[in-house]
């Protein structure tokens, strides 16, 4: 048995995490700047200073700086969860919301809404742990009706559709037991959403990203590994069954979390992984670079919803609108070519 050899830091990658997190303080910046009414960035340093004019301080540290930190961190846990999984299946379509992770995460957080507008009591299981559990369930039962080599072929697409289709369902039936009010508030974070929220929302994301950086950063030289196939990473003497479950549920952890806090933003995660490894030109997917590109894209999506367009809209629906082209584009280039057999 040979041992993989230990490889240095790509520069490619390095560079590529070093830019991309410029690039996301800078819009990071923008973003904090825009609102009602414009802030320059004079007065911006002074706001987050908490010192200036108390309606700019008001409106950068109250309004803007948590849904701005919220952005980032649920953009960050979606991408690093697309990328993990797509890297660790070895399918750029094999991202939380295709295999339907999102969903049974979604049915976890409607449940605990709908318990708690029946009466029920709601504060018994905190919202994010509901979708947690949603999460991990919707992995257990797809890990179930998937052979283990279906978990490394396209196959498990196709259980991952079925099981998000019948997850959807599942949710529609709870919204429909509940009240008009409740469920049109549940409906608006369904589509994926960052009004109203803040704080509160962004703390178990920021865990949840806290806990899975070291696991993604101790096992990264492994799921490298796996892109060779099992095959020869096991002769590298890469344990690829503990390798792909502890990264797989990593990944399922961190997009169940973004989704109980912003609901399930679509394609983020999708596309995160697939822009991360063309910037970097390499093989693989960078799962860090995967997070910043992830927080960069829902970041600009939720400036623009609330800013740029006549009136606010979830940022689901800017991500859904050109997410979906990416998606078919993906479809277009998974086709086999005349005459290659199928």
């Amino acid at each position: 048995m040979r041992i993989l050899p230990r490889l240095r830091p790509r520069t490619r990658v390095v560079r590529a995490i070093v830019s991309g997190a410029l690039l996301l303080l800078v819009v990071s910046a923008v973003a904090l700047s825009l609102g009602d009414r414009a802030t320059n960035p004079v007065d911006l340093w002074h706001a987050l200073q908490g010192t200036g004019a108390e309606n700019i301080v008001y409106a950068v540290q109250e309004v803007r700086l948590p849904r701005v930190a919220l952005a980032v961190l649920v953009g960050a846990a979606f991408g690093m969860a697309g990328g993990l999984s797509q890297g660790v299946l070895r399918n750029p379509l094999a991202s939380p919301d295709v295999l339907g992770i999102s969903a049974g995460a979604s049915v976890g957080a409607v449940a605990v809404i709908a318990a708690g507008a029946l009466g029920g009591p709601i504060g018994v299981v905190p919202i994010p742990v509901a979708a947690l559990v949603g999460g991990l369930l919707a992995a257990v039962v797809i890990a179930a009706l998937a052979s283990d080599r279906a978990l490394r072929g396209r196959r498990i697409l196709l259980v991952g559709i079925a099981v998000s289709t019948a997850l959807m369902g599942v949710t529609q039936y709870l919204l429909t037991a509940i009240d008009v009010n409740d469920a049109q508030r549940s409906t608006a974070w369904l589509t994926g959403s960052l009004n109203a929220r803040g704080w509160d929302e962004a703390m178990p994301v920021a865990i949840g990203l806290c806990a899975a950086l070291p696991v993604v950063l101790v096992l990264a030289h492994g799921g490298r590994a796996l892109l060779f196939g099992d095959d020869l990473a096991t002769g590298w003497g890469v344990r690829t069954g503990r390798v792909r479950v502890v990264l797989l549920l990593t990944a399922v952890c961190l997009a169940a979390l973004a989704t109980s806090a912003a609901g399930p933003v679509a394609f983020v995660a999708l596309a995160s992984g697939q822009i991360a490894r063309r910037i970097a030109g390499v093989p693989d997917i960078p799962p860090i670079l995967a997070a910043i590109v992830g927080a960069a894209t829902v970041l600009v999506a939720d400036t623009v919803a609330r800013t740029a367009l006549p009136y606010p809209v979830p940022v689901g629906v800017l991500t859904a609108v050109f997410g979906a082209p990416y998606l078919l584009h993906l479809l277009q280039q998974g086709r086999p070519r005349k005459g290659a057999p199928a």
